[in-house]
């Protein structure tokens, strides 16, 4: 990139459920959302629902499939499409970076967009025409979650977005589709969520990778830790130097989904 062209933001969104597509609300904020983004060369997203040592990426050639990783769903959801091109100069520069960590980087040319990774992009980017990889997460520790997401970093000089893709509150028992998408959170959750809002607001990266020891509410808000692993990636990727500035952090969307906290950041 030119000195004259700013670096893309690094992103953490809730991505929601298939039936996200049915709430006018969260897909307005998020298409707003895409909007108002500079336009990127590519996305590198990390989902919740890829977990695969060692790390790897999707496939890259042609349109990107999707891959409908749910079960109970009306048809309609199954039929849904997201034909973003593949990303295999996007592929090049992540085993690049990797390698230079001792890593080898896998391809799995058979892996398609999960609903974590598609459901908010066709949001965000509905022309489809941003060339769009997926990266699996090797593990849920915080600390080797953040370090790659520092040697990812990089890639924002070359124009690419980099977004985790998670869920800020994450737990299913909490869902109840009788009382409708906008009932009152739980208490644990709506706790969980004041919290993350003033960790991650505050820059205070070791709360937020300790969080299980620190936040209200965390195993209660996170029974297992997959929706909230993705944000170590992108605090890595948007802090290379290992600190965060508080006044590079903003809390983009907020807000309850059947009492899951739907807030995501955008960090400069």
């Amino acid at each position: 990139m030119s000195d004259t062209e700013q670096r893309p933001p690094v992103l953490y969104l809730s991505h929601g459920a298939p039936p996200l597509a049915d709430d006018a609300t969260w897909t307005g904020q998020l298409g707003a959302w895409g909007s108002d983004l500079p336009k990127p060369d590519s996305v590198l997203i990390v989902s919740a629902h890829w977990e695969l040592a060692p790390v790897a990426v999707s496939a890259t050639t042609g349109d990107v499939p999707l891959l409908y990783d749910f079960w109970g769903f009306p048809q309609r959801y199954y039929e849904v499409t997201y034909d973003a091109p593949g990303a295999p100069g996007l592929a090049r520069s992540v085993a690049q970076l990797l390698a230079g960590a001792g890593e080898e980087l896998h391809q799995d040319p058979r892996r398609g967009l999960d609903h974590g990774a598609y459901v908010p992009l066709k949001e965000m980017f509905p022309a489809a025409d941003v060339p769009t990889l997926q990266l699996s997460m090797p593990t849920l520790d915080p600390r080797r979650l953040f370090e790659l997401g520092r040697r990812l970093s990089p890639l924002r000089d070359e124009n690419v977005l980099i977004v985790g893709s998670g869920f800020t509150t994450h737990n299913l028992a909490w869902f109840d589709p009788s009382a409708g998408p906008d009932a009152s959170p739980p208490s644990a959750s709506a706790e969980f969520d004041h919290w993350a809002a003033e960790a991650v607001g505050a820059g205070d990266v070791d709360a937020v990778l300790d969080f299980l020891e620190r936040a209200p509410a965390a195993v209660e808000a996170h029974p297992r830790t997959e929706h909230w692993a993705p944000l170590y990636v992108a605090l890595g990727a948007a802090s290379a130097s290992g600190t965060l500035a508080a006044d590079t952090v903003e809390s983009v969307i907020d807000g309850f989904w059947f009492g899951l906290s739907k807030r995501s950041w955008q960090f400069a």
